[in-house]
């Protein structure tokens, strides 16, 4: 059934596990000093299995909330009763609001709140690079963080979406995934300001993949101003001649393309990322 029930099935073994660095009491621990990539991935001080659960449970309730992602909201909520707080409750709170609304106009609110709006944006790179020939370099690295990782996106798929960075750290890769996180961490504050700011039911998700973070810093928290001032860089100019690797120029293209992330536009219909596609790490 995929990574949700993979995690499921092993979640009894693993949540007293210390074979991460602790169990579940080990969330409450402050971050030690970090300094190789696996020191990074728990600067939290969440377990691995503890950071593949919150993570899947974000990206399947960022993922736009059609009948198939909504039947699974009992196995979602499920896999975070074994979470330690705060990131159980922060997660509770949006399974709640989504399993107690009306589904159409859960549907409507996903759209309104993601899709027409610069601020709600689910594309990380779009907050760091904005619409620029620069946003297609940061996709081909993150591409290619999946492809090291045995993983292929497909061609209509932009690989810094959110719920698919979160379904790749949660299945396939925890360290590369969260690296792809972390690089991106003021566009995922940003998100999180804003949908504090809106009061949006998704909130409480953004809160918990904070708290699988590390702390921002203070470089984070200038982008983070900057962005919430200026917002993300735009360009109007074509991508010709501007010396882009061939793979990185399609991924801009499709960028300059897309329609989303902007609230000048008009919302395109949603397409449902499928969770269920990625294979066992």
């Amino acid at each position: 059934m995929g990574a949700l029930a993979r995690l499921l099935g092993r979640r009894s073994a693993d949540g007293a596990s210390a074979a991460d660095g602790g169990g579940t009491g080990a969330a409450t621990l402050a971050p030690k000093r970090v300094r190789s990539p696996r020191d990074l991935l728990h600067a939290s001080g969440l377990t691995t299995p503890q950071l593949r659960a919150t993570w899947l449970a974000v990206s399947w309730l960022l993922t736009y909330p059609d009948e198939a992602t909504l039947s699974r909201i009992g196995q979602v909520a499920e896999l975070v009763e074994d979470l330690p707080e705060p990131g159980r409750t922060e997660l509770r709170s949006t399974l709640h609001a989504l399993q107690e609304a009306d589904p159409v106009l859960v549907q409507e609110q996903y759209v309104d709140t993601f899709d027409t709006r610069r601020r709600g944006c689910l594309h990380l790179t779009y907050f760091s690079h904005g619409d620029t020939r620069r946003r297609g370099m940061a996709l081909l690295r993150i591409k290619q963080d999946f492809r090291a990782a045995g993983v292929e996106v497909g061609e209509q798929e932009l690989p810094d979406h959110l719920p698919l960075v979160l379904e790749f750290a949660a299945g396939h890769d925890p360290e590369r995934g969260a690296k792809i996180l972390r690089g991106n961490r003021p566009g995922v504050e940003l998100l999180r300001l804003h949908l504090e700011e809106i009061s949006s039911p998704w909130h409480g998700a953004l809160l918990a993949l904070c708290g699988t973070l590390p702390p921002l810093d203070a470089d984070d928290r200038a982008a983070v101003l900057r962005l919430a001032e200026e917002g993300p860089e735009e360009e109007t100019v074509g991508l010709d001649g501007y010396g882009l690797d061939a793979d990185a120029g399609a991924l801009a293209g499709q960028t300059f393309a897309a329609s989303g992330c902007d609230s000048r536009a008009t919302a395109p219909g949603p397409v449902p990322l499928d969770l269920l596609r990625g294979r066992p790490s």
